[in-house]
């Protein structure tokens, strides 16, 4: 008897009592895990209180094309590189572990003409927003499945007799693993 009232009052690895997303404040860190498989990397901060959450992140895109996630004028004759750039995430809880956030990220992209090789630097400040939820699996533990939108000024960057135009807005799936590394509730 001793043994069921116990398990009722700390739940279950999968459904933990009090439930994660009761939480009153907690520090995790995350990284959008393919960035890796692509030769680069993704790191991220983050600091939750209450329904808030401030997420600080640094990537590079390694050799994953960012092109074709472009809503609005991406070119097939270039390909769009991460390079090292910080990014700052505000969110907000809106159901459970249901995350709705703005961001700015200080984008600077690799840009290469596929017919030359030629590659060229431009920066970009992306603006925009996100929708994510964090699957835990147990109290540490999660998955954080996503979709950015990203909006940006109107930017050109010439290459001899051709010239690449940034798409002004992309749409990019995400998904972060991440650790809860300390909590309070």
């Amino acid at each position: 008897m001793l043994f069921a009232q116990q398990t009722a009052t700390e739940g279950t690895f999968l459904r933990p009592v009090p439930r994660n997303y009761e939480v009153k404040k907690a520090f995790e860190i995350e990284s959008l895990v393919p960035m890796f498989l692509t030769g680069g990397y993704h790191f991220a901060v983050c600091y939750r209180i209450n329904k808030f959450r401030l997420r600080v992140s640094v990537i590079n895109g390694g050799t994953y094309n960012a092109e074709p996630a472009g809503l609005t004028n991406n070119s097939a004759n270039f390909k769009r590189y991460y390079r090292t750039s910080p990014g700052f995430f505000f969110g907000y809880n809106l159901w459970k572990n249901l995350e709705l956030y703005t961001f700015l990220e200080l984008h600077t992209f690799g840009i290469e003409q596929k017919s030359t090789g030629i590659q060229k630097n431009t920066r970009s400040n992306d603006y925009g927003g996100g929708l994510s939820y964090q699957f835990f699996i147990g109290r540490y533990f999660y998955i954080q499945p996503g979709v950015h939108l990203y909006v940006r000024k109107d930017k050109t960057v010439n290459f001899s007799e051709v010239a690449y135009q940034i798409p002004n807005m992309d749409l990019a799936p995400v998904i972060r693993l991440g650790v809860r590394l300390w909590k309070k509730y």
